[in-house]
């Protein structure tokens, strides 16, 4: 069989397994080089340390806002091209993608300028960070933001990728960018000292006079790593699917296009921000009631389950990924009862991936908690938390898996309302009032494992009475 054709032709069990499996790996280990990233900041001397370990948690959920809302983007971007590679338009496929490389490129620059003016005013007056946290988090959120053109480019050229049928480079890009980052982290992040395990690298420093950069080291290596992958993938990209830049005169955002690519993005970017938006909340909640100036004991605490709980949301949109693309193909294939059972496989595949990520977080949560530099006390509260809501990635992965099938097939607007209802709706005034009455963070913590399950149960629902042939897109 042609492999072009297997997403629309091939035996679903097999191939869902065959395209997402890749998928859900490459998240994963990009969540483990994360976690090695989170390591390695716990290798600092011991006065930087916690209060590292909190910005850092803060400050990746922070970042992660304009990523998200990029990647919604390249979402919409990626369910046209589907669908327009699977009914066979060439011409569609490669316009989608310059206007919406185009469009991402420009929002990378305006969100930017926005993380280096507004960093200081968002840590502290909007998320409540204080302390060493605070300070730690400005510095860190504005380069991070500022160079958040290298990732939503490289998330960007990469989804279209995966959009087109090839999963397996997209991830190893992203690994081989991983792998440059932790080098990268060990030579800005330490200087000329640091642990013994990283003396060869230190020497290097030392000799490049390299100074002891802390986090903001960290950053650079994150920027300069992504942008090193960029490069070479962008190539790869153009060349193996025959895209040629468009001549001189359409060259320019086209409007038009831009305006299809919006109708289906913004609710898509919208729904990504109120999922990251509900985190960002429980963390501010978390801030705002539980620390003090002195004592930021429960924000370094998150920071230290946020790593935990982004394994599980990656595994998860690995496997939305292949559903979503699995989805827009045979939607654009008119094959709609197909493109309704791919959304099945993915989920059930996803949902037994959650399981294991479950069993480990409660087995092991401690000794990673202890790796990634977390004290007695933090543990102490990360694990509550894990017991509480660790149970629910189950939940919280097929929610995802399944609105991302739904996104594929064109109904980003009914999974942005489920979102919605279950996050803001009811996660948040329920989340502040376990903060603001109880006072007890297993309340609160309570109130997010409850929002997972309720929002899955809300996906199952809509998918199976969603009517996929009232979706079918024009020819």
């Amino acid at each position: 069989m042609d492999k072009d054709r297997r997403i629309i032709e091939g035996s679903l069990p097999w191939e869902v397994l065959r395209f997402g499996g890749p998928l859900a790996v490459g998240m994963a280990l990009q969540t483990t080089f994360n976690l090695a990233d989170a390591y390695l900041i716990a290798q600092l001397p011991l006065g930087e340390v916690a209060a590292a370990v909190g910005a850092l948690g803060l400050c990746d959920q922070l970042a992660a806002l304009g990523t998200i809302a990029s990647y919604g983007i390249s979402t919409a971007a990626a369910i046209l091209v589907s669908q327009a590679r699977g009914r066979g338009d060439q011409k569609a496929v490669e316009r989608i993608a310059w206007q919406s490389t185009l469009f991402v490129f420009a929002m990378s620059i305006a969100i930017g300028l926005g993380g280096v003016l507004g960093s200081g005013m968002i840590v502290r007056d909007l998320i409540g960070a204080k302390g060493e946290v605070a300070e730690q988090a400005i510095v860190y959120s504005r380069a991070m933001i500022g160079g958040s053109y290298s990732i939503f480019l490289l998330l960007h050229v990469t989804t279209l990728m995966r959009a087109l049928g090839s999963s397996k480079t997209p991830v190893s890009f992203m690994l081989l960018g991983n792998v440059l980052n932790v080098i990268l982290a060990i030579l800005f992040l330490y200087g000329p000292t640091g642990p013994a395990w990283a003396s060869p690298l230190l020497s290097i420093s030392r000799a490049l006079h390299i100074p002891h950069m802390g986090m903001s080291g960290a950053a650079l290596a994150t920027i300069l790593s992504r942008t090193a992958v960029l490069v070479p993938v962008t190539l790869v990209f153009l060349k193996r699917f025959g895209f040629r830049i468009p001549a001189a005169g359409a060259r320019k955002l086209d409007w038009v296009s831009t305006r299809e690519l919006l109708t289906l993005a913004w609710p898509t970017s919208a729904q990504f921000l109120v999922r990251i938006a509900a985190m960002l909340a429980i963390n501010s909640f978390v801030a705002r009631f539980f620390t003090t100036e002195t004592n930021q004991t429960a924000s370094t605490a998150m920071g230290l389950v946020f790593r935990l709980d982004s394994l599980s949301l990656f595994v998860a949109m690995g496997w939305g990924s292949a559903a979503q693309t699995f989805t827009a193909q045979n939607v654009g294939a008119m094959l709609p009862g197909r493109a309704k059972q791919a959304g099945i496989f993915a989920a059930v595949y996803g949902l037994v991936t959650s399981v294991g990520l479950t069993v480990g977080a409660i087995a092991f949560g401690p000794s990673v908690l202890r790796m990634l530099g977390g004290d007695e006390a933090s543990i102490s509260i990360a694990m509550e938390y894990l017991r509480r809501v660790a149970p629910t990635y189950f939940a919280l992965g097929a929610g995802i898996v399944l609105g991302n099938a739904l996104a594929g097939a064109g109904r980003v607007r009914t999974t942005l309302a489920v979102d919605v209802g279950a996050l803001a709706v009811l996660q948040l005034p329920l989340a502040l009032l376990a903060a603001v009455l109880t006072s007890n963070l297993t309340s609160l913590f309570a109130v997010v494992a409850a929002a997972n399950v309720i929002c899955a149960v809300a996906y199952v629902v809509v998918y199976a009475r969603v009517r996929w042939m009232n979706i079918l897109p024009a020819v």
